[in-house]
């Protein structure tokens, strides 16, 4: 489905009402990856403009904003055909790990513009290489620390809701870690790193992925402490 075809107008007493039911699912049911991704939009549109401005200001991502890629298997297979050493062979082997996919992520359904709805679709599709740019797993500590960072990049509420529903999920140990050495990083992370947004990651998966989280200002996440 292509993003034109996804969208759904609505009304703003109807992006309320999907917003506080996404909002209310999402704690009831923090797996439904569509009620998120339903609250994310709904409560996004200010964000996801800043970013778009973002976006045309800079050369990658005005170049973004023209071609629209696509994190799909069609445009990034490639990936796993390239050198161990590389970036797209690190996000391959990330997803494959995992038995993830690239086409499993839901279409964004409740931006007003194709643009917005575009930034939105992006926002959604690079989640997985910053979590291979970041070392993140994609465990509950791994996917709330990589959410301060969306937050740092893109100040949108629904990350922010996550982390918290996030910490009230974790036990003990889980919560003091997370406290004590995942968020200070994660804050440190998302504002020393390049506009992350901005960058047209497809273009360089050939390149060392040592070399890319240099030149974006990466800081990998802290090594599970013992």
């Amino acid at each position: 489905m292509t993003i034109e075809r996804a969208r759904v107008p609505l009304s703003r007493w109807q992006q309320a009402a999907v917003a506080m039911g996404s909002a209310v699912g999402a704690l009831v049911n923090p797996r439904r990856a569509d009620l998120i991704a339903a609250l994310g939009e709904t409560t996004g549109k200010p964000a996801f403009e800043m970013v778009l401005e973002r976006m045309k200001k800079s050369p990658e991502g005005r170049a973004i904003m023209l071609e629209r890629p696509r994190v799909v298997s069609e445009q990034v297979g490639h990936a796993w055909d390239l050198p161990d050493n590389t970036f797209g062979a690190a996000y391959a082997k990330f997803m494959g790990s995992r038995n993830f996919s690239p086409d499993d992520r839901p279409p964004v359904r409740f931006m007003e513009t194709d643009e917005l709805a575009y930034v939105a679709t992006r926002a959604r599709e690079v989640h997985d290489l910053w979590h291979t740019l970041f070392g993140l797993p994609t465990n509950l500590i791994g996917e709330s620390a990589l959410k301060v960072i969306e937050f740092e990049q893109m100040y949108l509420p629904m990350c922010m809701l996550s982390v918290i529903g996030g910490t009230v999920r974790f036990n003990e140990k889980q919560r003091w870690m997370f406290l004590r050495h995942y968020l200070p990083w994660a804050v440190r992370a998302g504002r020393q790193c390049t506009d992350l947004m901005c960058v047209y990651y497809e273009r360089h998966f050939s390149e060392d992925l040592e070399q890319v989280r240099r030149k974006w200002g990466i800081i990998p996440a802290p090594q599970h402490p013992k």
